[in-house]
């Protein structure tokens, strides 16, 4: 299993719509070489159907060559569908992979099951098929509800908690917190892995 994680920095709104667009990419490829994806963890734009950010978990024999052809900056040549006129047509984003952390054995989570909440129509307003998983020895709790099945959202909750775990265990390491912050802050412009093109997101280069 891998994560990869794909981030428009502080990339304008359409930066933010190349993530979106990316994740739909993603997605068919996955399915199309029999990769798992897992959203864990996604943070919306200012605008509907855009994201800042999103940390997926790949799964099966073929994520590490998955996300080590997404890896680096992603380059979306296409005007501007926000601001007509607009002299930029190049945006872009950048995906960062990284091992999963470890679930250590005397990790102690607690696992409470919920009805879910939000869109997903009378199957998630019907079952109580969302999780809310909480690390007894921090408090850190995560609620998920992105899967149909309590043991899948299960799996999902511990890795989350486990990635949360690793973030603050990372802290004390000044270079790894560097090179995350830095990817949060910056998208190189250089070199980009995959270059695609227009508003239907059409794959020019692939690393």
């Amino acid at each position: 299993m891998m994560l990869l994680q794909l981030s428009a920095a502080q990339g304008p709104d359409e930066c933010c719509l190349a993530v979106a667009k990316a994740l739909a990419y993603l997605l068919r490829e996955a399915e199309a070489r029999g990769v798992g994806i897992d959203i864990l963890e996604q943070e919306t734009g200012a605008r509907a159907g855009t994201y800042r950010s999103v940390l997926l978990a790949l799964d099966g024999p073929g994520a590490a060559g998955l996300a080590a052809c997404w890896e680096g900056s992603i380059q979306w040549i296409c005007p501007s569908p926000y601001r007509p006129g607009h002299p930029r047509k190049n945006w872009f984003i950048g995906a960062l992979r990284c091992d999963p952390p470890a679930i250590r054995q005397d990790t102690e989570i607690r696992f409470e099951t919920t009805r879910a909440s939000g869109p997903g129509g009378q199957h998630v307003n019907k079952t109580e098929s969302a999780v809310r998983a909480t690390h007894v020895a921090t408090g850190i709790s995560v609620k998920v509800q992105s899967e149909r099945s309590q043991h899948a959202n299960k799996r999902i909750a511990a890795l989350l908690i486990a990635h949360r775990l690793a973030q603050h265990e990372q802290a004390a390491h000044a270079t790894e917190r560097a090179r995350r912050r830095q990817f949060h802050h910056e998208v190189a412009r250089g070199g980009p892995a995959r270059v695609f093109k227009g508003e239907a997101f059409e794959l020019l280069k692939a690393g």
